[in-house]
């Protein structure tokens, strides 16, 4: 079973990439806590390359790295690169967002998500974007998800990301997208090179 590495010390996000990633009978391990790597990117995709390749070259394993966050379209694509760090708490940067578009009839926005694939030696192997299109309620709806969910609206499904179910979400999410482009070239490679 081919180990590898992803590249974050958060476990919650092992356990969702072990989700998507299941059928591959990967052996999915975090990045050692000690090993940081500055975001420098100016792009999701730059982030995500990024941080497989330095993992990748840091450990000489496979690496898999993915960069997220929302983008709003009246705030010029903000918070976007930033979206973890818009404010201190999830509560907080909801609040901001709402904040800044009061008054603002355009409320679309897009989830993105960046995936990276990094070879051993920090080349990078496979790469994807995916982008989850709706829109930003004016206030919070549903009690599931984490983040910016309760106010991302999905038109076509009537919901929030707040309000769906794991299984829905992973259906229609910008990371369900992502992994589903990259899965037909995921159970191809050959991880033992």
């Amino acid at each position: 079973m081919p180990t590898v590495v992803v590249a974050t010390g958060n476990p919650g996000k092992l356990k969702e990439m072990q989700a998507y990633l299941g059928d591959l009978n990967w052996d999915l391990q975090l990045k050692p806590d000690e090993l940081d790597i500055d975001e420098t990117g100016t792009t999701f995709l730059e982030n995500a390359r990024l941080k497989a390749s330095e993992v990748a070259k840091a450990l000489g394993q496979w690496a898999i790295a993915d960069d997220s966050g929302l983008e709003v379209d009246a705030l010029d694509g903000a918070p976007g690169l930033y979206s973890a760090r818009y404010a201190d708490s999830d509560p907080a940067r909801i609040e901001r967002v709402l904040r800044e578009l009061e008054g603002q009839s355009n409320r679309e926005a897009q989830f993105v998500c960046a995936i990276a694939l990094a070879r051993p030696d920090g080349t990078i192997a496979l790469e994807t974007l995916g982008i989850c299109r709706g829109e930003i309620l004016t206030s919070p709806k549903g009690s599931g998800g984490f983040g910016y969910d309760p106010i991302f609206y999905v038109p076509e499904l009537g919901r929030s990301f707040a309000e769906l179910s794991p299984p829905e979400k992973e259906a229609h999410s910008h990371r369900g997208v992502a992994f589903r482009q990259l899965m037909p070239e995921l159970k191809t490679l050959d991880l033992g090179r």
